[in-house]
């Protein structure tokens, strides 16, 4: 059985330079949130341990400042739950 080739995930925050991850930084965030605003684990984001840890802390942070939604119902998945 052959092996399947994938390409090799690399941090973009780490590529960005970025120094400082913004809880109000929603745009940012986004790319660390599936369709239904659970945090992506380093693993499909190819972020690294210490930046996941952050993103991971901001995301928090923006869940208790409302916002990013906590739970989303799954019967009813909003495209963008900001725009209601």
């Amino acid at each position: 059985m052959e092996r399947r080739k994938y390409s090799k995930r690399y941090c973009k925050y780490t590529e960005a330079k970025i120094e400082f991850i913004d809880y109000k930084d929603i745009d940012m965030l986004k790319h660390s949130l599936s369709e239904r605003y659970k945090i992506m684990p380093r693993r499909l984001t190819g972020n690294t341990k210490k930046w996941q840890e952050r993103v991971e802390v901001a995301i928090k942070r923006a869940r208790h400042m409302a916002l990013i939604p906590y739970v989303i119902d799954h019967k009813k998945v909003v495209e963008n739950p900001f725009k209601i």
